[in-house]
């Protein structure tokens, strides 16, 4: 099993409002900004190819800020189109605490990180006992149905929790705040009652009128 003291102490960072990456999930993503390639070039080079996700955080006089804790991810799938850009699969390890930003001479942001308090994510997969699936799911239904998004339900209800809490809490058109409240979660069950919370909340302004985007 991996311990945070063999995770490496700088990573770079991908600030990017939205996406998210929680540990033992995989995120796709689109590469094509030349910083960013550099970045992925460079990342194949290293032993463990890390890229920490991380959600911008702008507030006044800092528009460059970000938030405190990420999740940094292992490449483990790529492939490069012809026209240069990468689609590439990043594989959730750990969150982390950003300590300082690294000057130097990368196009792209780098960070000095600290992995201690996150044991959970380099443990086993968890699960959450007091998960009502019955009625988790009949909310998760009114919304698809309010969003007109359509998905596999018999493959949703098979899923693990941490598999079916995860993946939703990474696709879900949530806010990116709301994306970070999902992110910082310190355990499953935590995750899930946040998850709910922000179901419900999306329910509710559709009931009021309002448009959840």
């Amino acid at each position: 099993m991996i311990q945070p003291a063999d995770l490496p102490d700088t990573i770079p960072v991908f600030p990017l409002p939205g996406a998210l990456l929680l540990p033992r999930s995989r995120l796709p993503l689109h590469i094509f900004e030349p910083r960013y390639l550099q970045m992925f070039e460079d990342v194949l080079k290293t032993r463990d190819r890390l890229i920490g996700m991380i959600q911008p955080a702008p507030r006044p006089g800092h528009d460059d800020a970000l938030h405190s804790i990420g999740c940094a991810g292992r490449v483990t799938q790529f492939s490069e189109t012809e026209d240069g850009r990468y689609m590439i699969t990043l594989a959730g390890v750990s969150r982390f605490r950003v300590q300082s930003e690294v000057d130097g001479f990368t196009p792209y942001r780098r960070c000095d990180v600290a992995w201690g308090g996150f044991e959970r994510d380099l443990g086993k997969v968890e699960h959450d006992k007091g998960f009502d699936r019955t009625v988790f799911f009949a909310k998760l239904r009114r919304l698809f149905e309010q969003r007109q998004m359509a998905t596999d339900w018999d493959t949703l209800d098979e899923a693990e929790d941490e598999l079916l809490i995860n993946s939703l809490s990474m696709l879900l058109d949530f806010p990116p705040e709301d994306k970070q409240a999902l992110l910082e979660a310190p355990s499953l069950t935590t995750r899930r009652e946040t998850l709910v919370t922000l179901i419900e909340f999306a329910l509710r302004g559709a009931n009021d009128g309002d448009i959840w985007q």
